[in-house]
């Protein structure tokens, strides 16, 4: 793994922070889950609050109206062991998960959606845009005292108007990206530790699954990790965020194997490419609150 850079820490003192977005001006927003905020990331490592958001903001992306948009998975209940931060089951019994939508001139935060067909989204984790200016989101789910949800991907419009159910009954679908050409969907599962590729045949669309699986398998880790949020290389590999042996897995798109960089985090959940080159991977080491800056051999696929 010698064609990756050294970790480079750009900020300490995080509350679980995750989704990681690079902007024009050398900034990072991400989320702190544990604190409930948009935060952004100066480029000396200075913090400052964007919006309150509440519950457990979780997965971000730019929209093409220039705002942030956020999943909320609601709120978890959060274990400190050993100076590590981890979260444990739903803060609520009922789901209480939305979409939420952040000005970011002036940090007004709107629910776009928290229900679809009437029930109620359980946990919100991640999203990514399209070229049609639409977006996909996973529902993780959440562990309640009565066990644990199923999860779903789900694609809506960002004007709030529109949602649809294009995956149903997944095992907490986590991490979810778009292949370079913007026709097949990527989500990880993260306890089956899987990465699942789903066929989109029109906008918002995704080709029924075969019966025995959420889409076509493409890989699974050679050692005990689970899988988080992931992001799209230019050349179609799949980078995902590893928990337990934390670091990131990159996939092959085509199912022949994966590599895997090691990194000082048991919590690795979010990668994102940034930079002019889109080679500098930022990182959040979530437990220990932490975000680091990697010089990646080749570069991250151009967000829309």
């Amino acid at each position: 793994m010698s064609d990756y850079g050294t970790p480079e820490v750009i900020a300490t003192g995080l509350r679980f922070p995750e989704g990681p977005v690079p902007m024009a001006d050398g900034s990072v927003l991400l989320v702190e889950i544990a604190r409930g905020t948009l935060t952004r990331i100066a480029p000396d490592g200075s913090l400052s609050v964007v919006a309150e958001l509440g519950g457990g903001p979780n997965g971000v992306a730019i929209g093409p109206d220039g705002a942030a948009y956020v999943c909320n998975n609601g709120g978890f209940r959060w274990i400190e062991a050993g100076g590590l931060l981890f979260p444990s089951h739903a803060a609520n019994d009922a789901a209480c998960g939305s979409i939420q939508r952040v000005d970011l001139t002036t940090g007004a935060v709107t629910t776009l959606y928290d229900s679809f067909e009437g029930e109620r989204l359980k946990g919100p984790n991640d999203i990514v845009f399209d070229a049609d200016g639409g977006f996909w989101f996973t529902d993780h789910g959440q562990v309640r005292d009565s066990g644990r949800d199923h999860g779903a991907i789900y694609y809506a419009a960002a004007d709030g108007s529109k949602i649809s159910r294009q995956r149903a009954d997944m095992m907490g679908p986590n991490g979810i990206g778009l292949s370079p050409d913007g026709k097949t969907l990527y989500a990880s599962e993260t306890m089956t530790a899987r990465v699942w590729a789903m066929d989109i045949v029109a906008p918002g669309e995704l080709a029924p699954p075969p019966p025995w699986a959420a889409g076509r398998f493409v890989g699974t880790p050679p050692a005990f990790r689970l899988l988080d949020s992931m992001a799209i290389e230019e050349s179609g590999r799949i980078c995902v965020g590893t928990m337990v042996e934390g670091g990131i897995t990159i996939f092959d798109p085509e199912g022949a194997g994966s590599e895997f960089l090691p990194l000082p985090d048991i919590g690795i959940t979010n990668i994102a490419f940034g930079g002019a080159d889109r080679r500098d991977a930022w990182i959040t080491a979530s437990t220990t609150g932490t975000l680091y800056r990697v010089r990646w051999p080749r570069p991250g696929v151009r967000l829309h």
